[in-house]
């Protein structure tokens, strides 16, 4: 059963697992987890949520934050948009290291293809409502490793798009 989801970028992710009978857990994102005190003081406090749990054929686990982003994006229909607080990037690890070897934690940048121009190859969009989507999977290593500060303000970073080119890899090949 499909859980409520107002984020279309979320719903549209749901529902790509669903038609691929990818075996997946939607987290209920209400409220955050909060992580027992006996535990090592860099995994203490307040977990962001995670989106959802996916089940790879590899022998593990994906602890999936979906972003959503427009391809192109904003008055310049720039590409590859990619960022994530760095609040994104801790969670992830927490629950990385709360979890264990086999749970790894992947952005997947789920891009509404507003444009002629995808991050795909149009046979490889997914039509959900009245959009056409890319889903491509980041490992939070590989994001970690070649992000940079876009907003001190904020606390946004991103990686450059050729960084992201190389690392990103369709989400149909991650399952």
């Amino acid at each position: 059963l499909m859980s409520k989801r107002s984020n279309h970028y979320e719903a549209a992710f749901e529902e790509f697992l669903r038609e691929r009978r990818a075996p997946y857990i939607a987290v209920d994102e209400s409220r955050r987890s909060l992580v027992p005190l006996d535990l090592p003081e860099d995994v203490v406090g307040s977990l962001k949520s995670l989106d959802f749990l996916v089940t790879s054929t590899q022998g593990f686990t994906w602890l999936v934050d979906v972003k959503g982003r427009q391809f192109p994006s904003g008055r310049q229909n720039r590409l590859w948009k990619n960022w994530a607080t760095r609040d994104d990037l801790t969670g992830m690890s927490r629950w990385e290291n709360l979890l264990g070897g086999r749970f790894q934690s992947l952005f997947v940048f789920a891009y509404n293809v507003t444009g002629e121009v995808s991050p795909l190859p149009a046979e490889q969009l997914f039509p959900f409502r009245d959009g056409r989507y890319a889903f491509l999977g980041v490992r939070l290593a590989h994001f970690a490793e070649h992000a940079k500060l876009i907003s001190p303000k904020w606390q946004t970073l991103a990686m450059p798009g050729a960084s992201l080119r190389q690392w990103a890899q369709p989400m149909v090949d991650l399952l």
